[in-house]
Parts: structure tokens; C-alpha cells; sequence
């Protein structure tokens, strides 16, 4: 990775040494696998027979290609309290686009968002309106990528919540609005829970509501409301990174930071935990697997968890403006306690297709939904 030594804000070239790809392709050489499980199904986690397959596209990915897509877009690094921030910024030739920041995924990246900036920033050529334009920017969340090292602890997503807040001030912005899913919806809806001056809201792909116990909470649920309720029970029943990041995120992270494959199999939420529905292609799954395996970041990524579980932050209710959009085969938010816990939602909508990394899957159904949600704020 080389950088520009310039002023606050400096410009960054995302490139890897030559010998960390041969290291790369040397430890898929020599890879050990697991034996296989029963049946070699998904109910026991990633499969021996997914990861062979995986790891045979892996030595053939080219990972010089996903650089020069990255660094097509103008790269940049900063300082916010003593932490590396880095993050695409990518303005609009259009006079009066929104700002508007992409909060991604876990176990994702700036790459989660590679195939929106375009769509976005020139829409027009995009299927858009001029008045669609936006001024985009991306950061990597520290700990992710390029925003390393960790500066100090603990980060939550209240943290990042503000350091972004920050960011867009110091590119200029009096005012923008930001989208997120799975981590970047979370520190999306603490954006605003913080509700800054000039704020647009903020566009997320769940608000994670659940049940409190409490009396009647329940009454007129339908057949809806109730399946939604089954997919988040099954989401808990195969959803073990959770507690294993909430409680040891540094004794899973000494297996991440050794073996690429292990990196590769712990991001199983790709794939829907093999559910079948997932649409992010092998290629999408290697690209994000390959950079938190050159930046050795899984282990400040998977941190976040455990902060979060331990920060002793009590429950607020956002009064920033909100918009959701519910993918078919993503975390069915339920509208009742979404809006317990978010008194200013205004836009809401629900997607016959795509899933819990729906900016990689059906990026245009994503970029529509945004259009939607912010068109007519400034």
C-alpha cells in the first residue's frame, strides 16, 4: 500500500506487495482441510466441499483487477482523534447533488458498494434524473481495511457514528444523508440518533427491533409478523459469530489472521449461511475475503461485537429521519417495533428480490430505493 504524505486529507493508492499475493497463493497450496460433516451439508457451517470449490476459484482470482477497480475512484486517507480514516470520495459534475455517505456491511468493505458510486454520482447516464445525483462517500470503518491501525478503544458504533459525522464536515458538507446495512444500518440509525445539523436521514436495510416481553406488544400480528419472526430465530440458530465475536473476538481472530481459508469460511453470511438465497457471486465473496486477509483486519472488524455487548449503552428512541427498505430474503424488520424505536420513519419499502448484501446483489434495486427516499431533501 503506498500513500501520498500530503496535508489533512491526502490521496491513497490501495496496492498490495507481489509477495503478499505469492504468500496468499502458497497458503491455498497448502491448505488442510477440515473433515467433512455428515453429509458435508451447511447445517454444521461452511462445507468441505464449498470451501474446496472456493479455494480453487481463489488461486484463480485476479485480485490486480479488484485494485484497479477500487483505485479507479479517488482513494484518500485522514486523520479524525488519532484514527486513520480511509474513504472514497467521489463528487457529482451535477450543480446541487446531495451528499450523501455508504456505510457497509460485516463481514464487509468499501467493495460492498463498487457498483452503485456510478449509478449514483452520474444518473443520467444511469437510468436517473439529474436531480438524482449525489455526491458520494465511502469510508472504510475503522478496524476494515484500509482504516488501520485501531487507534485505541473501545469502538462502537456510536464511535463511528461520529467520527463520520466528522468526516463529511471536514470534506465540506453542511448537510448529507447516509445508507447502510447489517453494521453500516447500525451506525446509519445512530447517525440519526445524533441527527446533526443538516442531516437528510438515513436510508438503512434493517432496523434491528426486536420483542421486549411486554404485554399486548404482539397483538395483531398476522402471518407476516409471525414469519419474520421465524427467520430471526433462524438467523440465531446459525448465527454462532455472533457470540463467538461478543465474547472471544481475539481467540477466533488468531485462526483469521493464520489461515486465509478460515477467513474464507467465517464469512459463510455471504451465502446465506447456505440457505440458498443468497445472489452474491463467488467472485464478490473472494474479493471481500481477499482484502481482510491482506490487511489481517478480521480481528479489529470482529472487535465490534464484543464492544457493543459491553459498552452499557441504553436504549434510544432516533427521532432523525428514516427510511427502510426490507429485500426479500434479508432480516424481515418488523414495522411495529421498528417504529417503537424510531419515531421518524417516513419511507418504506419492501423488495421482491435480493438479501442481506443487496448493494452487491441487486445494486440498481438499491440505488432506486435511495433515489426514492431522498428525492426533494437538501
Amino acid at each position: 500500500m503506498t500513500t501520498a504524505t500530503t496535508t489533512e486529507i491526502r490521496p491513497f493508492h490501495p496496492h498490495f506487495p507481489q509477495a503478499d499475493l505469492d504468500d496468499l497463493r502458497e497458503r491455498l497450496e497448502r491448505t488442510r482441510f477440515a473433515p467433512a460433516a455428515p453429509g458435508d451439508s451447511w447445517d454444521y457451517g461452511t462445507p468441505q466441499s464449498y470451501l474446496r470449490d472456493m479455494v480453487e476459484r481463489w488461486k484463480q482470482l485476479d485480485w490486480r483487477e479488484v485494485e484497479a477497480r477500487l483505485d479507479a475512484f479517488p482513494n484518500h486517507l485522514t486523520e479524525i482523534e488519532g484514527q486513520t480514516v480511509h474513504f472514497l470520495h467521489v463528487r457529482s459534475e451535477v450543480e446541487g447533488a446531495r451528499p450523501l455517505l455508504l456505510a457497509h456491511t460485516y463481514p464487509g468493505s468499501v467493495l460492498d458498494f463498487l457498483d452503485m458510486i456510478e449509478p449514483l454520482t452520474n444518473p443520467v447516464a444511469h437510468g436517473g434524473r439529474e436531480e438524482d445525483a449525489f455526491h458520494v462517500v465511502v469510508p472504510s470503518m475503522p478496524g476494515f481495511g484500509f482504516s488501520t491501525p485501531v487507534a485505541d478503544g473501545p469502538w462502537t458504533m456510536a464511535r463511528v457514528a461520529r467520527t463520520y459525522d466528522a468526516l463529511m464536515r471536514r470534506l465540506g458538507y453542511d448537510g448529507y444523508g447516509t445508507h447502510g446495512s447489517d453494521g453500516g444500518a447500525l451506525v446509519s440509525r445512530e447517525l440519526a440518533v445524533l441527527d446533526p445539523e443538516g442531516f437528510l436521514g438515513a436510508h438503512v436495510l434493517q432496523l434491528f427491533s426486536f420483542p421486549t416481553g411486554a404485554p399486548g406488544e404482539m397483538d395483531g400480528f398476522g402471518e407476516k409478523e409471525y414469519a419474520a419472526l421465524a427467520h430471526l430465530q433462524w438467523f440465531q440458530s446459525v448465527g454462532g459469530y455472533n457470540a463467538m465475536n461478543g465474547t472471544r473476538p481475539q481467540t477466533v481472530a488468531a485462526g483469521l489472521a493464520d489461515s486465509p481459508v478460515a477467513v474464507l469460511a467465517y464469512s459463510e453470511l455471504f451465502e446465506s449461511f447456505g440457505n440458498g438465497t443468497s445472489l452474491v457471486s463467488p467472485d464478490q465473496v473472494l474479493a471481500q475475503a481477499t482484502l481482510y486477509w491482506l490487511t489481517n483486519t478480521y480481528a479489529t472488524a470482529a472487535r465490534y461485537h464484543y464492544e457493543e455487548q459491553h459498552a452499557g449503552a441504553e436504549p434510544v428512541v432516533s427521532q432523525g429521519r428514516i427510511g427502510v427498505a426490507v429485500f426479500k430474503d434479508d432480516f424481515q424488520t418488523i414495522r411495529a417495533f421498528a417504529e417503537r424505536d424510531n419515531a421518524n420513519i417516513e419511507h418504506w419499502s419492501e423488495l421482491p428480490r435480493g438479501g442481506h448484501y443487496a448493494s452487491l446483489e441487486v445494486p440498481e434495486d438499491v440505488v432506486a430505493d435511495l433515489r426514492s427516499f431522498f428525492a426533494g431533501s437538501r
